[in-house]
C-alpha cells in the first residue's frame, strides 16, 4: 500500500472511532465491529480496491453522522415543542 493511502485509511479509522463514542449501542459494541470490518480488508493491495474501501468507510461515516443529527433533532424537538 502506498503511503498516502495508508494515511487515508488510518485517518478514516480514527474518525470512525471518534464517532463511535456516541453510538447508541455503546462504544464497546461499536469498536470491535469497526476493527473487524477494517481487518477484513487488510489484505487488499490493489489501489483501486483500497480507494473503494475508503469511499465505503466515508459513506458509513456520513450515515453515522446523519444518525447523530437525527437523534439531536428529535431530542430538541421533544424538549421545545408545545405540549399537546
Amino acid at each position: 500500500m502506498s503511503t498516502p493511502l495508508r494515511y487515508q485509511v488510518i485517518r478514516v479509522y480514527k474518525e470512525l472511532l471518534y464517532l463511535g463514542r456516541e453510538y447508541p449501542l455503546g462504544y464497546d459494541y461499536f469498536r470491535p465491529r469497526l476493527h473487524k470490518a477494517f481487518a477484513s480488508k487488510a489484505n487488499l493491495t490493489n489501489e483501486a480496491d483500497i480507494k473503494k474501501g475508503i469511499e465505503s468507510a466515508e459513506y458509513v461515516k456520513k450515515e453515522i453522522e446523519a444518525l447523530y443529527y437525527l437523534k439531536r433533532y428529535r431530542a430538541l424537538k421533544q424538549r421545545y415543542s408545545a405540549p399537546q
